[in-house]
């Protein structure tokens, strides 16, 4: 069984970095939850077959946290002791806001008129922003240890991934 203890990292036996290969994160989780998944204790007593469907939850939490950027980022800054996302210190840098209400703004407008090529402009740019962001996080946070700094950028990020998936359903919505 695991070690309920452990870090997400170190449950797929990765170091904790931004930068994670998906091919090596895949091949560890298939393995790790063949030996929990809750199926291999069908036989076993209540207490192992609990535990099994513990075992098999954590795994997959911690697959999704990792395969995701965004939700990496927070994780990284969980387990260096610097919360990621405040609900007092909201701040982000105002050109950056300005940028993304824009975006924000052109959305709407393109999504009334059914517009679907520049909201898949505007996708494609929101994208293409938090590729970059991502760039940046892995620089702050796996040469130079920049938690601080990578915090807002990790706000950032969060904010560009839920502009992203706000516009791929106003595609969604145009071509239903």
């Amino acid at each position: 069984m695991i070690d309920f203890s452990r870090n997400h990292f170190d449950l797929f036996g990765l170091p904790p970095s931004f930068r994670v290969d998906g091919a090596v994160l895949d091949l560890a989780y298939r393995q790790l939850q063949t030996d929990v998944h809750p199926d291999r204790f069908a036989g076993g007593s209540d207490a192992q077959k609990r535990v099994a469907q513990q075992a098999s939850a954590r795994v997959n939490e911690a697959y999704r946290a990792l395969k995701n950027p965004v939700q990496r980022a927070q994780y990284l800054l969980q387990i260096h002791g610097v919360e990621a996302l405040s609900e007092t210190d909201t701040a982000l840098p105002r050109a950056f806001l300005e940028r993304q209400l824009e975006r924000r703004e052109q959305a709407a407008d393109a999504q009334a008129a059914g517009d679907v090529r520049t909201l898949s402009s505007l996708l494609g740019d929101a994208r293409a922003e938090g590729a970059a962001l991502e760039g940046v996080l892995a620089q702050a946070f796996d040469s130079e240890h920049a938690y601080a700094t990578a915090r807002m950028h990790v706000r950032e990020l969060t904010f560009l991934s839920k502009l992203a998936e706000d516009i791929d359903a106003m595609l969604a919505a145009i071509d239903a």
